[in-house]
């Protein structure tokens, strides 16, 4: 089992190397691990110590967002299929896919982490993880630029695909850079 996953890593282009130099955007990579991993925090403040008494429609909302992107997310990974890598550098010879959630936008897996994260917001109330939600889509959105430089060399119809499908989240700049 230690081997698989190790051969798996290396099919995908992590090295040793890699995480010292940032050649393959592993920083990236470690910065969204990290925000996400930081929503398991405790909310903070909790609307009660701001005097807010949450909305329990807000708080099924978020928890209904959460699942929904949690859904996106698992049908945005199938359909990448063997071309999926959690590093933003493509894999050689990976297949360019742009149907299913790639025709709608062309980082589901990227809008799948921020509609979760948008869901832990709403079910928490919490500004600790509106800080999250935030510093996630700064993070996201320059880690999607960096795999469109390397999608662009790797395929020549990824220009046109970028020109005509929304990046992250359609018509915000910082997610939707064709509106820019």
């Amino acid at each position: 089992m230690v081997s698989t996953l190790l051969e798996q890593l290396h099919r995908w282009g992590f090295t040793r190397a890699g995480w010292l130099d940032n050649r393959h955007g592993e920083w990236w990579l470690l910065a969204q691990l990290l925000l996400i991993a930081a929503h398991l925090l405790p909310p903070w403040p909790t609307p009660e110590s701001l005097g807010v008494d949450w909305p329990l429609p807000l708080r099924l909302g978020g928890l209904g967002l959460l699942l929904a992107g949690l859904l996106l997310a698992l049908k945005a990974g199938l359909q990448l299929g063997s071309s999926l890598t959690p590093l933003p550098q493509p894999m050689p010879g990976a297949t360019l896919v742009t149907e299913g959630a790639y025709g709608r936008c062309r980082h589901p897996l990227y809008q799948a982490v921020l509609v979760c994260s948008l869901g832990v917001v709403l079910a928490l109330g919490s500004l600790l993880h509106l800080a999250l939600l935030l510093a996630l889509a700064l993070v996201l959105g320059a880690k999607a630029r960096r795999e469109e430089r390397g999608l662009a060399d790797a395929h020549a119809d990824y220009p046109a695909y970028r020109a005509s499908t929304p990046a992250i989240i359609p018509g915000l700049p910082w997610l939707d850079w064709r509106t820019l």
